[in-house]
């Protein structure tokens, strides 16, 4: 019995799995859905208009203010929730940017809600269940859940910085910087 707990709690320690978190350096699935590369520095913002977790309305690229796009697997999970705090404990930073933060996944508005409220995000919560967003950004699906990748938009609603593969831990204070240089 204490081998087998053993070797179960070994595996989620080699592949940092929590809760159906997908890391980044796992293989794809055969469950991953094929997409596009991220969409490279320089490239137009696809015109999306989203409906963020407090019912806001927002048009990506008529935004007309820089933007950070980040998408992340699932509310409310380890390493979802140190990006999102480290965005939210940076936030009056980011204010001074004068940039929109939308955090993107394929959670529905209930869990965006719930999420939001349990760590006081200051910043948008998008859902994309059907994966439009995620496909229009050209971010893989993997399980059903986002890649971690995030977009720094200038206010024309250009790309300026990719991050194709995010760790959690530092990722706002990389935002901040790309967005603060962006300037």
């Amino acid at each position: 019995m204490a081998r087998s707990f053993l070797a179960v709690l070994a595996s989620f320690a080699v592949l940092g799995c929590s809760r159906g978190e997908a890391t980044r350096n796992e293989p794809p699935s055969p469950s991953a859905e094929a997409a596009p590369s991220p969409l490279a520095t320089g490239a137009r913002v696809p015109a999306l208009t989203l409906t963020a977790h407090n019912g806001q309305v927002l048009e990506l690229a008529k935004l007309g203010k820089p933007a950070v796009v980040y998408f992340y697997p699932k509310d409310d999970t380890p390493g979802c929730t140190i990006e999102a705090r480290e965005i939210r404990d940076l936030w009056k930073e980011i204010q001074g940017t004068g940039a929109v933060v939308v955090g993107v996944s394929t959670d529905g508005q209930a869990s965006h809600q719930a999420f939001a409220e349990k760590y006081e995000l200051p910043f948008l919560l998008v859902p994309d269940e059907d994966h439009a967003i995620a496909k229009a950004f050209g971010v893989t699906i993997n399980n059903g859940k986002a890649a971690r990748v995030s977009f720094v938009l200038d206010a024309s609603g250009r790309v300026t910085k990719v991050f194709p593969k995010v760790t959690p831990q530092g990722h706002g204070a990389e935002l901040l910087a790309a967005l603060s240089s962006a300037r």
